[in-house]
């Protein structure tokens, strides 16, 4: 059975563990511990139990920086990614390197791209990873990120690495959008042959930029045919799929799958199904630091879980929540 939490500023009938969970999928900088399938938490800056998050491997998701965007959710996303850069550079001890789930520039021109570049050049993790969103690929079919992102992956860009004794597979899910974002038979065919040389206890991130669950399928809000490749990985004991696009927090745990997706540093978007349509969401000025922001992710080997923290550019998500954020519970 399924457990659906929605938070609210009205606090109606939402009791102090369910308000608990609730910020945690708003960003306000709780940490998330997987343990048998069941999601823990601690608040960010409270010392972990002994031996946890010491060393290990640690990344940082961004998502959807949306460069070359100026409307009025947010006229200066330049500007929101710096601060996000500067908070990833200020992390300590500092992670391993970034993931970018999508969505890098606003209209895949070679000026944002450029300009994307030019900032992450500053990061101090020195590598990054990136998968594309539907905005680097619906001008020219991907050409131009496949030229500066796709050397050594697969077909339209997706690829896997092992790092640390954790497999990593980044999908792309956006090259066939009708309605729902599409993997295609071919993508699916090498994730099935890539996962079975791999034994069932090896720790498991896939990352895409459309969620591969159905978060709100009316708004295409999930992947068609993720179920199949959710199927390839049953036999795992541990998987994290991380994903962007709906520019918010929300998570679901089925098993010993966390499916996980990232606020934006551009502009934030509606709960599912709390307005017409998705699409950027102009909050108060100084309220929009609060609905964007990083995921910092960490994995230490042995019996230690994984843990996920969801941190805003700026202040406490009580007040700029956007209404609905979500905790799933399969």
């Amino acid at each position: 059975m399924s457990k659906l939490i929605a938070h609210n500023q009205n606090n109606d009938g939402i009791d102090r563990r369910g308000f608990l969970q609730c910020m945690a999928w708003a960003g306000t900088g709780i940490i998330w511990t997987i343990e048998a399938g069941l999601p823990r938490s601690r608040a960010f800056g409270q010392t972990p139990p002994s031996g946890q998050h010491q060393g290990g491997l640690s990344f940082v998701q961004i998502s959807d920086s949306h460069i070359g965007f100026n409307k009025p959710a947010n006229p200066d996303v330049a500007g929101t990614l710096q601060v996000a850069l500067d908070k990833i550079n200020a992390l300590n001890p500092q992670p391993d390197f970034i993931i970018h789930t999508g969505d890098l520039t606003h209209g895949a021109n070679a000026p944002e791209f450029d300009l994307l570049a030019q900032s992450l050049k500053g990061a101090k993790p020195g590598q990054v990873f990136y998968v594309p969103g539907e905005h680097d690929t619906s001008t020219d079919d991907g050409k131009a990120y496949l030229e500066r992102y796709g050397k050594g992956t697969k077909g339209s860009g997706w690829y896997s690495f092992d790092q640390q004794g954790v497999h990593f597979i980044g999908l792309v899910n956006v090259m066939a959008l009708e309605g729902l974002g599409k993997l295609g038979a071919d993508q699916l065919s090498w994730l099935k042959d890539d996962l079975s040389a791999k034994e069932a206890s090896t720790p498991i991130v896939v990352f895409a930029h459309i969620p591969l669950w159905s978060v709100y399928p009316q708004w295409g809000w999930g992947t068609a045919d993720g179920a199949e490749a959710l199927s390839y990985l049953k036999r795992f004991g541990s998987v994290t799929v991380l994903n962007g696009h709906i520019h918010q927090v929300l998570q679901k745990v089925e098993g010993n799958v966390t499916f996980h997706t990232a606020m934006s540093t551009a502009f934030p978007q509606p709960a599912p199904g709390s307005a017409p349509s998705p699409g950027p969401m102009k909050v108060p000025a100084e309220k929009l630091r609060s609905v964007l922001g990083i995921a910092d992710v960490h994995f230490q080997g042995g019996k230690h879980p994984l843990a996920i923290v969801d941190s805003p550019l700026a202040g406490n998500l009580v007040e700029g929540a956007i209404a609905g954020s979500h905790l799933v519970r399969a």
